[in-house]
């Protein structure tokens, strides 16, 4: 039983791609949640118990539902099987045998259902909140990867409709659960750490290019759109557009906020730089790449959450 144990421990492990989890979801709770230690007098041992309660919400929607959605989906379509598998390329769950896809799609499917019976409960027990930000984060997770939405498979849907929303959401659950009425820096931060995430994302589709262009059905990324175009230079197109969209939110963050905007300003400049030398036919260099993105997009949350 206990190597049992350890083994699925492992697996969830290596479901929930910890390090996607960290720059994007985790950054977000932190940049979030640092302005209400630094700045308000709620209590130190609240804010410690909304962190955890918010990055294990994190961990099962981000790192467990919604990459268990997208293994099984991508092992239907035969992109994970064609991938380089650097970074991208799903867990390798399903083609290590480690699981099959019918269990990858039971992880899915019990932790969906559990899910919703949880958001259930939090509306009859009138947390409205936390229903409504529960379920905005099962909604990201179904309608990335199943079909017949799946929009990951479709350029910019799943950008804007799946991704963005849950990160944006993520981004403002603290100040919006804590707070009355949610303050202007909590939007701005939650909108511009989603568009960071956005922006390293796109780097980690370019070396699933061939292999989501042999897909059935084809999974036409942002990035594969743009390649499908306009050629293979401009598989950085839609990250050098959101670290641009990044840049520009120094402007909404003004002099009332000097700090922050000089740091936006500087690491935005430094990802498109990044962004701008990929090799897209290196898939070495793209990994290298995206990992500093990972990097700066972690800064990036914390300059923000610092600098209020």
């Amino acid at each position: 039983m206990v190597q049992q144990a350890l083994t699925l421990f492992r697996h969830v492990y290596q479901l929930s791609r910890s390090i996607a989890v960290v720059s994007s979801s985790i950054a977000a709770i932190l940049s979030s949640l640092l302005p209400l230690r630094l700045y308000t007098s709620i209590s130190t041992s609240m804010l410690i118990f909304f962190f955890f309660f918010l990055c294990l919400a994190a961990f099962t929607i981000h790192g467990v539902l919604t990459h268990a959605f997208n293994d099984y989906t991508d092992s239907l379509s035969g992109t994970d099987q064609h991938s380089p598998g650097i970074l991208s390329g799903g867990s390798r769950l399903i083609q290590t045998k480690n699981l099959s896809p019918f269990m990858m799609w039971r992880i899915a499917t019990l932790t969906t259902i559990a899910l919703l019976f949880l958001a259930i409960i939090l509306f009859i027990a009138a947390q409205y909140k936390l229903a409504a930000l529960l379920l905005i984060g099962i909604w990201a997770a179904v309608s990335y990867s199943l079909a017949p939405l799946r929009l990951s498979y479709r350029p910019f849907l799943g950008d804007w409709l799946s991704l963005f929303p849950a990160m944006f959401f993520l981004g403002i659950a603290g100040p919006w659960l804590l707070l009355d009425p949610l303050p202007e820096w909590a939007v701005q931060n939650a909108t511009i750490n989603a568009l960071v995430c956005m922006g390293w994302v796109m780097v980690h589709h370019i070396p699933d290019i061939e292999a989501d262009q042999q897909a059935a059905p084809v999974k036409r990324t942002s990035v594969v759109w743009f390649v499908d175009q306009f050629g293979l230079t401009f598989a950085r197109a839609p990250a050098f557009l959101y670290f641009l969209l990044t840049g520009l939110c120094t402007f909404w963050l003004g002099s009332s906020r000097l700090e922050a905007a000089i740091s936006l300003s500087v690491l935005s400049v430094l990802a498109i730089y990044i962004v701008i030398k990929i090799d897209a036919t290196d898939y070495q260099q793209t990994s290298l790449c995206e990992k500093t993105l990972m990097l700066i997009a972690i800064l990036i949350a914390v300059c923000l959450g610092v600098f209020v």
